[in-house]
């Protein structure tokens, strides 16, 4: 299991672990993984194939449309069934057709597996007895419907699927790529070209609260990236960006990805711009990990920004930490901090 789950052995924590690291030979898994939440989420205890193939192939289907690079294979039937569909040269019948008897070949069965092995606790099992391709849900996964959390992960997935196509996708070397943040927006997005095209990727919540494991960066209470919730989180700059002009005389981008932490609305108005005390650097650090060990555009700026190697990356945040505190006196810890997992 990866670090993420160190001492973690929460059900939220093995499903994202599943979305963040697991191996992605095709975006298959997350196509999946958006249809076993909705249909879980009508409280369903067993899911037929049949039943799965139309929000799998639609889900497929509409990113499709926006890239379409959806694996690391030359050719796939599969996809070209739904490329097919989406110019209106195939009916939709056959299309749940094709994916019942294409789509679901791999995924699966490799859907639980991470870093050669499978979870501890398993969302599913499958039934393929007498032709009759079911799979059994079990309790595990109708807990996690249960849970807080559970409100936040397709958007968790949709971002992961969207970082991964971009890591596809582009036409740039790694070495000077640098996913930017537009805080009017609260879009993660990069210029692809020399002509600075910019495109956006995704929401920088959705994108970085699976990582935080769902929870504020400082007080671990549980946080919210819907758009409705009135408490939904914050995006707050862990080094205050109103040092920028110090940090930038040493070539830094304060604003980077980095930087960036989410945070629950009442904690981030406390904290405003002050420091937070040194121990939540080694936080930051492993945070930034997260993203390193999860390998997509995200993983590429944060070297590039940061250091290539694991001491490398130490040095530079606390450096950073170390410009900060020049220009303040005191550091800052939250009223209420719970019991932290990362």
């Amino acid at each position: 299991m990866t670090a993420f789950q160190n001492n973690d052995p929460s059900l939220e924590s093995q499903w994202r672990a599943l979305i963040l690291f697991g191996k992605n030979s095709a975006t298959y898994k997350f196509s999946f993984a958006k249809s076993l939440l909705e249909l879980v989420d009508r409280e369903t205890t067993s899911i037929s194939l049949s039943e799965l193939s139309g929000p799998f192939a639609e889900n497929i289907a509409k990113h499709l449309l926006v890239s379409d690079k959806q694996g690391n294979s030359k050719s796939s039937q599969f996809l070209n069934y739904c490329r097919q569909y989406n110019a209106n040269e195939l009916e939709h019948d056959r299309l749940l057709y094709y994916t019942e008897k294409l789509g679901f070949v791999n995924v699966v069965d490799a859907f639980q597996n991470i870093n050669g092995g499978q979870i501890p606790n398993v969302f599913y099992e499958k039934d393929y007895t007498d032709g009759n391709k079911r799979l059994i849900i079990k309790d595990e996964l109708l807990q996690l419907k249960e849970s807080f959390h559970f409100r936040n992960f397709d958007q968790e997935v949709e971002a992961r699927w969207n970082l991964v196509e971009t890591a596809w996708n582009l036409k740039i070397n790694p070495n000077i790529l640098e996913v930017k943040y537009d805080d009017i927006s609260s879009l993660l997005y990069f210029e692809e070209n020399r002509f600075m095209k910019r495109k956006d990727i995704t929401s920088v919540r959705d994108a970085l609260n699976g990582y935080q494991k769902g929870k504020c960066f400082y007080s671990f209470q549980d946080i919210s990236v819907k758009s409705c919730d009135t408490t939904i989180c914050q995006v707050d700059h862990f080094l205050p960006h109103v040092n920028k002009l110090s940090h930038s005389e040493h070539g830094t981008n304060i604003n980077g990805v980095w930087n960036l932490v989410l945070a629950d609305p009442s904690v981030n108005n406390d904290k405003r711009a002050k420091i937070p005390e040194l121990r939540f650097l080694q936080r930051l650090y492993n945070r930034n990990e997260f993203y390193i060990t999860s390998k997509h555009p995200l993983a590429e700026t944060i070297i590039n920004q940061t250091g290539h190697t694991r001491q490398k990356r130490k040095a530079f945040l606390q450096k950073q930490y170390d410009i900060a505190k020049t220009n303040s006196i005191v550091t800052w810890s939250p009223e209420i901090e719970l019991i932290g997992n990362f």
